[in-house]
């Protein structure tokens, strides 16, 4: 992942930090598909102490359980990879730190994985500001599994731009 400073991922991460020290914020990251990648790329800005609190990298359906409260009935039901699992994974995550606003990424980067109705490339992300009911996006991405985790990433980062801009 290419992280100088004019790259599309170091220049979001840059302004969501302006954005998050303004309103005074902090966030937190709960991922699975992107292993630590939101979080990596947030940190790779001097000074994201200020703005960034901890980071859950929660892989297995275990880890989403116990680290983020996720219910095992939803991903019995829907799946890691669901609308229903990022919003509770964005809801564990401000509930366990003490961050103003979460992401959560959960999705299938492939190149195994895939199903007709979740395709590799299939990815789930949901944004929440504490307090508030959180916002959800499903994106279907082309290309290789570094590919696919870029492009979720940048995703991811946009959508926190949106809660603090």
């Amino acid at each position: 992942m290419d992280l100088s400073k004019q790259s599309p991922i170091y220049q979001l991460s840059s302004q969501l930090g302006e954005a998050l020290r303004a309103r005074q914020w902090t966030v937190t990251t709960a991922e699975s598909c992107t292993g630590g990648g939101v979080s990596y790329a947030i940190t790779s800005v001097s000074g994201s102490s200020e703005w960034f609190e901890t980071a859950f990298v929660t892989y297995s359906n275990e880890a989403k359980i116990a680290r983020l409260g996720v219910d095992p009935a939803t991903l019995a039901e829907h799946g890691a990879v669901s609308e229903a699992t990022v919003k509770e994974m964005a809801a564990g995550a401000l509930r366990v730190s003490s961050a103003s606003v979460s992401v959560a990424v959960s999705g299938i980067a492939g190149p195994q994985g895939g199903t007709p109705d979740k395709p590799v490339g299939t990815v789930w992300f949901a944004w929440m500001l504490e307090g508030a009911e959180p916002m959800t996006a499903q994106h279907v991405y082309k290309g290789n599994r570094e590919g696919v985790r870029e492009q979720a990433i940048i995703s991811a980062l946009q959508g926190l731009l949106v809660l603090a801009g």
